[in-house]
This record gives C-alpha cells, structure tokens and sequence, in this order.
C-alpha cells in the first residue's frame, strides 16, 4: 500500500534497531530531472508535519497517524537514522530549491527477490508528475545497484486513483486485491497489488514512453 514502509516497526526494541547489521548501508543520494531523493533530516521536520497532517494524505498510506504532529514528525526523521539492510526512506525534494515534497522508499519483504515500494506527496504538489519521477530514480536505483532483486511490489488503495496511475506509468502489473490495515482509519482498506519484474523494467527503463 502506498507508504507502506514509512513507519518503523515499533515491535522492535531501541537496541535491537541500533544492531549494525541493521544500518542502512544501500541508499545512494538520487537525482533526477527536477528532483533530489535525500534521507530525511531534521530541516524536514516543520514541512513533513505541515503536509502529513492532512486527511486526504494519511488516509492513502497505511501507517501514517492522523493527526499528524510536529513530534511524529521528529520521531520519523529519528528512526529513518537508524536504518536497516535494505530498506530506504528518501525525503523528496525539488533539485532547485530543496523544497520538501514528500517521503518514498523501498523496503525488504519477506521474499528475498522482492521489494516493496512505497511513496506519498504532499497535496499542493500533486498532479505535477513528482510521484512518477520520483518512483521512477527509486526503481532504477534498486535494479541497477541490488542483483539479487527480482521484482519489485506496490499496493494502493482501490480508490486511489493517483497512486495506481503512478505504478501504470512505472510498468507495474496488476497481481491481485485484498484488504490492508489503515492506521489513519484504525481499520481494514480494499487495496490493489501491482509488481514489476526485472525483465520488463529492463525493456522499459528509458521510460520514454511512460512519461
């Protein structure tokens, strides 16, 4: 589901998030034509919370809270320090004036072939094309740079017209629905499953004509 990945497992203790072989090792600084996909950091905090603090927004990912404070947005930024083998968290920024945008990343299922990504905007920067461009640095980044990757998922809701646009345009196929928890709503959502494998990205990765 859309941002699926941005919110740490909090079932994990301090200590055991903090073991090396947990850091994040793997997440390179990516640049596109209008972007810079960045960690987050603490210059982000006051913009995360000014556009994560919205409805419209929380209530398309799954584990994002609603409200949204100044404080979960401090913690988010904390726990994406911490990192893990795999898994990356960008801030998304414009590459003219570092204006924060949203959060994307990608992050490790339980199927060593297969990554999930995950993504969100603010609502005063969509319907610019910065989620595609965004999603598309980050699936390049992990084909290019992880061998051992084989496909790469996506879930959106059902009624997230946007979202399932994005992963069309990034050549991503349609695989099944089912239901996935909302924190925002505290219930259960309709969520459609898209996955994109190596094979086609590699036809694809120009993404001449998927802009």
């Amino acid at each position: 589901m859309q941002g699926e990945l941005l919110r740490e497992d909090q079932s994990r203790s301090p200590e055991e998030r903090l073991r090396p072989e947990r850091l994040r090792t793997d997440c390179p600084v990516l640049l596109s034509e209008r972007l810079v996909l960045r960690a987050p950091h603490e210059e982000d905090i006051d913009a995360l919370a000014h556009l994560a603090n919205n409805a419209n927004v929380a209530t398309m990912v799954s584990r994002m809270p609603h409200p949204y404070t100044t404080n979960d947005a401090a913690d988010f930024v904390r726990r994406t320090k911490l990192g893990e083998i795999g898994k990356c968290v960008y801030a998304i920024t414009k590459a003219d004036n570092g204006a924060f945008l949203g959060c994307c990343g990608v992050e490790p299922t339980a199927d060593p072939r297969t990554v999930e990504i995950g993504y969100w905007l603010g609502e005063p920067h969509w319907n610019q094309g910065y989620t595609t461009e965004a999603a598309h640095a980050l699936i390049d980044m992990v084909f290019r740079t992880r061998e051992n990757v084989g496909q790469i998922d996506a879930r959106c809701r059902v009624m997230n017209v946007a979202s399932r646009r994005v992963v069309q345009k990034c050549g991503f196929q349609f695989q099944g629905s089912g239901l996935a928890a909302s924190l925002a709503l505290g219930s259960s959502v309709p969520v459609e499953w898209y996955r994109l494998d190596r094979k086609t990205w590699i036809s694809l990765r120009s993404w001449g004509g998927l802009r």
